[in-house]
């Protein structure tokens, strides 16, 4: 009974019309962000957070930027499809064979096929978080400051272990992000710290600016630099709704993928990039004809995009029970709940049920919305694609700037985000993930907090993280997943050292 009342009250928060709105206008405005070239979900949800600085409620805030967040993912996949450049890295798994829809006139399908698949996984792994958010809560609130400190560990080196590229590059990259993320006054003794004398930094480095600048100005930077990133390949979308034969066979890839995208999306580090890969292996291996696979093969599409969309809403389940995000984009999340002055925790669904359960619901509201606005509106999408990038960049930069100069108006934080802008994209051409940065730069102070708290309570006894079951099982996992992460390379030196001898 307690999760019908709980969802009874999700519902009647979400369901209000003031929420309704916003996440109406959340979806719209990250689905029309996430359709434009160079601009993912991370990017949208950075550049879109402080316009959430002056709301009055908080659960109409986060319900906004739930909202942006699922319509940016369906944006995102819509350029994978039509332009074969995905919004986001969970997306390009989908450009293999939706792109390839889409060069033999099934673009509209395509389309369509991505939206069905995200909408029946958003809903099936909405139910998944309702049930298993509370024990998760529960079991939470047992964790003291030395396995709050085991799984920040945990979770940083699991962020390594999924990255891409160099397993050297991404820790720095999280060293980096620590670093930064200890800038400004000591947290118990006032001391500053990395300020270089600047009074401008005692209160440390400003989340928006350091998302908006890695994130969003990097990626514009990188456009203009590589125009190949932006080229164009679309005609005019016809067909849209599937057919018979083509619901059939997307059946079940639609219902394995959800499965597998639920569970996988509460990794910390990357779940929902681990999942599509993941799905379109999976429907790939079984498949009768393997051989359509990367030539058009609907399944291709199918699978990805609810394993992806269905790992986005289980990403939410470490958020809310431990206060730890999964990944870059609820690590924006966190930021938005610290804007609101919420720490985000186990003690939130206590102490503000209506705000978790709203935002819960708010989610299945979200899909409903998505599915309504993008299966009518593709067309439209298609249109702004068209929007010269002469007229694009600029105007995105000027709405981040302003954006970022209203939370403080202070024009320093604007001064951060070009630097910090011209930091990410220095990073990118170096092969370096700027994903890692922004994680080690949000959970930065956290590992210090609870690191410092351990060792207070223990009386500097560094034994307390491994005598303590919990955190010693933690760490242990940490330990497995840096080996995860280390061994590949060993493998690949080893190979290139014998193919030399030979």
């Amino acid at each position: 009974m307690d999760l019908l009342d709980n969802l009874a009250l999700g519902f009647s928060t979400a369901l209000q019309w003031q929420n309704v709105l916003f996440c109406l206008a959340g979806v719209a405005l990250g689905t029309a962000v996430g359709v434009l070239p160079g601009i993912g979900p991370t990017a949208a949800i950075a550049m879109l957070l402080p316009i959430t600085f002056g709301f009055d409620d908080p659960t109409s805030a986060l319900i906004m930027l739930a909202g942006i967040y699922y319509g940016a993912q369906y944006g995102g996949s819509t350029t994978a499809i039509l332009l074969n450049l995905p919004g986001e890295s969970s997306a390009a798994v989908t450009a293999i064979d939706g792109h390839q829809m889409a060069r033999s006139g099934q673009a509209g399908t395509a389309l369509a096929v991505a939206a069905i698949g995200s909408f029946v996984a958003g809903t099936v792994a909405t139910v998944v978080l309702a049930v298993a958010a509370p024990p998760l809560a529960r079991a939470a609130l047992s964790f003291g400051a030395a396995e709050y400190f085991a799984l920040v560990v945990l979770g940083l080196i699991a962020s390594i272990a999924l990255a891409s590229g160099s397993t050297l590059k991404a820790l720095a990259m999280i060293v980096l992000g620590i670093l930064l993320g200890l800038v400004g006054q000591d947290l118990y003794t006032g001391v500053p710290r990395f300020t270089f004398g600047l009074r401008e930094l005692y209160g440390g480095l400003n989340f928006v600016s350091v998302a908006v600048g890695v994130f969003g100005v990097a990626e514009i930077l990188r456009n203009l630099h590589d125009p190949r990133t932006r080229r164009r390949i679309v005609s005019r979308v016809t067909n849209i709704w599937p057919s018979r034969a083509d619901l059939r066979r997307i059946t079940w890839p639609v219902l394995r993928a959800t499965g597998l995208g639920s569970a996988l999306g509460v990794l910390p580090g990357g779940g929902h990039v681990l999942a599509s890969y993941a799905s379109y292996a999976v429907e790939k291996r079984i498949s009768k004809h393997p051989e359509r696979f990367g030539h058009g093969a609907i399944e291709g599409v199918a699978g990805p995009e609810s394993a992806n969309n269905a790992a986005a809403q289980t990403s939410f389940i470490p958020l809310l029970t431990l206060g730890l995000p999964a990944h870059p984009v609820m690590a924006l999340m966190v930021g938005a709940f610290i804007i609101q002055g919420i720490t985000p925790g186990p003690d939130v669904m206590t102490d503000q049920p209506e705000l978790v359960w709203g935002l819960i619901a708010s989610m299945w509201v979200g899909n409903v919305l998505l599915v309504l606005l993008n299966l009518p509106l593709i067309g439209l999408w298609v249109r702004m694609l068209r929007v010269p990038y002469s007229v694009l960049f600029p105007t995105i930069v000027v709405f981040a700037c302003i954006g970022t100069y209203s939370l403080g108006q202070n024009p320093y934080h604007v001064l951060a985000v070009a630097f910090f802008g011209i930091l990410g994209f220095v990073l990118v051409r170096c092969g370096c993930e700027p994903a890692p940065l922004l994680l080690g730069f949000v959970l930065g102070p956290l590992l210090e907090d609870n690191l410092r708290r351990a060792l207070l309570i223990s009386h500097g006894d560094p034994s307390v993280f491994v005598t303590r079951p919990i955190s010693a099982v933690l760490l242990a996992l940490a330990v497995v997943a840096l080996v995860v992460a280390v061994l590949p390379s060993i493998r690949r030196k080893r190979e290139v050292v014998f193919a030399e001898d030979e």
